[in-house]
């Protein structure tokens, strides 16, 4: 039986073969996904930037390593979870992405969800927050909870700024510090819902 690695080995093989996807051309590498399969937080960014495109790696510059101070804040390690974007390969001079691109790699962002089936997603930034909550506003919702039905499937999703918007304005970086330590008493709440939600599932079936 493939384990969850062989099946995300094979999704990065199907991505670097698909020539249609946008950018691919002017791009240096494709930015797969990486981190523990097994993971229970997926976070979901924009795109690669220069680093990432060099490296093959997300998250590797500037903010990649602001998003490694978030994580610690929240008593994670980077390797413990899971971190890809909305699209896979850089924009030229890191421009956003354009819904027809986002639209292009959605299908690949998709089965890494249903690969890695986290508990939580983290959203950094409006693209990804948009995929799961299309009509909210960033400053208005980011660090908050929200029950998100994907695919037939209940999924929670906490969007947060994006750790280049930290490193550019200080009220934003102060903001994402704080989302980051309310992590933990977050993850707690909906890990004893779960375990209540379990018990009461094992007492219906008893009678």
């Amino acid at each position: 039986m493939a384990t969850k690695q062989d099946l995300l080995n094979q999704l990065k093989k199907k991505m670097s073969e698909d020539n249609t996807l946008p950018l691919k051309k002017e791009a240096t590498n494709l930015v797969f996904c990486e981190g523990d399969p097994e993971a229970e937080i997926m976070c979901i960014g924009e795109g690669p930037g220069y680093y990432e495109d060099q490296k093959a790696r997300p998250f590797v510059g500037n903010a990649g390593a602001f998003l490694n101070q978030l994580l610690a804040v929240a008593g994670y390690e980077r390797e413990k979870v899971y971190i890809t974007n909305v699209i896979h390969y850089r924009p030229p001079e890191n421009r956003d992405p354009e819904a027809n691109e986002i639209a292009a790699f959605k299908p690949y962002l998709d089965k890494m969800i249903e690969i890695i089936e986290p508990d939580v997603i983290l959203t950094l930034g409006r693209f990804s927050m948009g995929k799961f909550l299309p009509d909210a506003r960033i400053s208005k919702v980011h660090g908050k909870n929200y029950n998100v039905s994907w695919q037939g499937k209940d999924l929670v999703v906490i969007p947060m700024y994006h750790p280049a918007a930290g490193l550019r304005n200080p009220t934003v970086k102060a903001e994402t510090i704080e989302d980051f330590k309310n992590l933990p008493k977050i993850m707690e709440v909906l890990e004893k819902k779960e375990n209540k939600d379990q018990d009461k599932g094992e007492q219906m079936n008893l009678i």
